[in-house]
C-alpha cells in the first residue's frame, strides 16, 4: 500500500466512522475503498471488519445505560448473535474466495436497500411502539422475552453481519421492533450492542486464523476513531438523508463496477 492510498483509506474510514455515528452503514465507504485500491475482496473484509471493532465496541458501550435492568434477555441475545457472528465468518473463510467475490454485488445492493430504508424502519418501530405501548414515556424499560423465532432471527442476523456485516443494524432493529417492547433509544442500544458482539467475535475468528493485513485494519481503526468522534460531536448538524443518499450511490457504483470489472 503506497502513502498515497493510506491517505486515501483514512479519509475513507474517518468517513465511515462519522457516517456510523449519524445513519449507519460504514461499511459501504471503507469495503468499496479497499476493493478500488486493489485488495483481494476476502482480505478486505477481513481487514475492514478488525479494523471496525474498536468502534463498534464504543458504539455499543456508549448505549450501556439503556440495557439496565435486561440482563437476562441480553444474556440470551448475545449468546444468538455470538453464534451467528462465529458461524458467518466461518462461512466466509470456508468457502472458496470466489463465492464470496460472486456475491459481493447482490450483498452491496441488499446493504444500499437497507440503508435506504432505515428511516421508514425506525418511523414503524416508532409508530408501533406508541400505538402498543401507550405509555407516556418513550423510554420505558423493554419487558420482552427472548422467544425462538427472535432468536433465530437474531442468529441470522448474526450470520450476515460475520460474512458482510453492512446495515445489518436495520435488520436488527426492525427484529427487535418486532419482538420487543421498549423506547427506540433501548431498542438502539439493544441493537447496537448486537452488532458489535457479532462484528467482535467474527473479528477474532479472523485474527485467530484469517490473512488480515494490519496495516488496513489498523489505518481503519484509527480512522473509524476519529470519525464516531466527529460525527458524535457535528453529525447532527449535517443532512441526514444527503449522507444516507451517499452512502446509497456509494455502494450501487461499487456493485455495478464489480460487476462489470
Amino acid at each position: 500500500m503506497t502513502p498515497i492510498d493510506a491517505v486515501l483509506l483514512l479519509v475513507a474510514a474517518v468517513g465511515a466512522g462519522a457516517m456510523n455515528a449519524v445513519v449507519g452503514a460504514g461499511t459501504l465507504i471503507t469495503f468499496p475503498t479497499l476493493l478500488a485500491l486493489g485488495v483481494p475482496p476476502v482480505v478486505a473484509n477481513v481487514s475492514n471488519t478488525v479494523g471496525l471493532v474498536p468502534g463498534s465496541v464504543a458504539g455499543a458501550y456508549a448505549f450501556r445505560a439503556t440495557l439496565v435492568g435486561r440482563a437476562a434477555l441480553i444474556r440470551r441475545l448475545l449468546v444468538a448473535s455470538s453464534v451467528g457472528g462465529v458461524s458467518g465468518g466461518a462461512l466466509l473463510l470456508v468457502l472458496p474466495p470466489g463465492a464470496f467475490e460472486m456475491v459481493i454485488p447482490p450483498l452491496l445492493l441488499l446493504s444500499a436497500v437497507l440503508a435506504a430504508i432505515q428511516p421508514r424502519v425506525a418511523r414503524a418501530v416508532a409508530l408501533r411502539r406508541a400505538a402498543a405501548a401507550q405509555r407516556a414515556r418513550s423510554d420505558t424499560p423493554a419487558t420482552a422475552t427472548a422467544t425462538p423465532l427472535l432468536l433465530v432471527g437474531i442468529t441470522a442476523t448474526g450470520v450476515y453481519g460475520g460474512y458482510f456485516g453492512a446495515a445489518q443494524g436495520v435488520v436488527l432493529l426492525a427484529l427487535l421492533g418486532v419482538f420487543i417492547e421498549g423506547g427506540m433509544s433501548q431498542l438502539n442500544g439493544i441493537k447496537n450492542i448486537l452488532a458489535g458482539v457479532a462484528n467482535l467475535v467474527s473479528a477474532l475468528l479472523f485474527i485467530a486464523i484469517a490473512d488480515v493485513d494490519w496495516r488496513i485494519a489498523a489505518i481503519v481503526a484509527v480512522g473509524a476513531t476519529i470519525g464516531g468522534g466527529l460525527g458524535g460531536r457535528y453529525g447532527r448538524r449535517l443532512p441526514s438523508k444527503a449522507l444516507r443518499v451517499f452512502v446509497v450511490l456509494v455502494a450501487v457504483v461499487a456493485a455495478v463496477w464489480r460487476l462489470v470489472d
